[in-house]
């Protein structure tokens, strides 16, 4: 959002894993040229914010090799607290002075000093009130802006657009399911350590929100309660998600540690719920690594009595590159949803 390039490579940084992917895009539809996935280092990524620029970019180095990335430009995309994404509401003006205003309101509602940020913002066109305009504020400090420019560079890419992980989200679901003229849908993205909520309406996006809970908090209460390892712990969670056999504690965590998911998620749809003009969800897509988690996604749609359903981002992507087989995209589709949401970029976007 705060650069913008030609074609990219989508490249989506998250705790557990990082993802790249180069797409050709047309109006019938995608071919997906290359997807690779490396581990993230250890302690390399903290809730969003990058804390070993040179561990990262040997990271992303390593995926453009052995995946043979060719692309130089990057669409990166900001989740955690490495964003803030907030909504806001002020008397309607003409979107000409809509970049003067929105740094004044900045002030009012960025916990930052203005000058140390970038800046950006969507203007939601569905806003209820005809004398009022709804907008998102997008805003990064700069020396998280700064960190990802270096993990991009260092590993020989060029910056092309910096997004938030929740706009990916929601441009990846449009590109396959449409706008969906009408309806209200939220899009959960369970990660490692972060839940993408975003809830579209009428293919505009009206809301989003990290969520600071994921697939981590599962094994550091595995590792906490049993005494394991860490590696230990995460191993015995892949375990019993495979349904392969594992101690009764095992499954008694994951169940305890679904009420703490669940009750997090339930509180960000109703903050949704309470700022939202007579919206109301009518289904909500999942995706993510930790959305496979037994009886999470089931707890959430009985917490929030909202149905759910999977979401796949490669409904109208279609694999083109060597050495991409369907079954490998089976396995990795639920962690693929944002990098091919920052894929799909373009010159222009914003």
């Amino acid at each position: 959002m705060f650069f913008s390039s030609k074609k990219v490579v989508g490249l989506d940084i998250g705790s557990s894993s990082i993802k790249m992917a180069e797409l050709e895009v047309s109006r019938q539809g995608a071919k997906l040229l290359s997807f690779g996935i490396v581990p993230t280092p250890a302690n390399a990524m903290n809730y969003g914010d990058v804390q070993d620029v040179d561990g990262l970019s040997m990271a992303v180095r390593q995926v453009i090799s052995d995946y043979k990335i060719k692309r130089k430009h990057a669409a990166v995309g900001l989740a955690g607290t490495a964003a803030i994404v907030k909504k806001i509401t002020i008397p309607r003006i003409d979107k000409k002075l809509l970049k003067d205003q929105v740094r004044w309101e900045a002030e009012q509602y960025i916990p930052f000093d203005v000058n140390s940020i970038s800046l950006d913002y969507h203007l939601i066109e569905s806003s209820g009130a005809p004398d009022m305009m709804d907008l998102l504020l997008i805003a990064s400090q700069n020396d998280v802006v700064t960190a990802y420019a270096s993990v991009v560079q260092m590993a020989g890419l060029q910056m092309g657009i910096l997004d938030v992980a929740g706009f990916a989200l929601a441009n990846v679901f449009e590109f396959n399911y449409g706008k969906l003229p009408g309806q209200t849908i939220g899009i959960l993205n369970i990660g490692a350590t972060t839940t993408n909520f975003v809830v579209v309406h009428d293919g505009d996006v009206v809301f989003s929100r990290d969520i600071n809970v994921g697939g981590q908090n599962y094994t550091y209460e595995i590792h906490k309660e049993l005494g394991v390892s860490i590696p230990e712990a995460e191993t015995l969670k892949l375990s019993a998600v495979r349904g392969e056999g594992v101690p009764d504690e095992v499954h008694s965590i994951l169940s305890s540690m679904n009420e703490t998911v669940k009750e997090e998620v339930r509180n960000n749809f109703d903050y949704f719920a309470g700022s939202a003009s007579n919206l109301s969800l009518a289904q909500c897509f999942f995706t993510g690594g930790a959305s496979s988690t037994p009886g999470l996604v089931e707890a959430i749609s009985q917490a929030t009595s909202v149905r759910m359903e999977p979401m796949n981002p490669l409904m109208r992507i279609t694999p083109s590159g060597k050495g991409i087989s369907p079954a490998f995209l089976d396995q990795t589709s639920s962690y693929a949803s944002v990098v091919l949401g920052l894929a799909l970029r373009k010159a222009g976007d914003s």
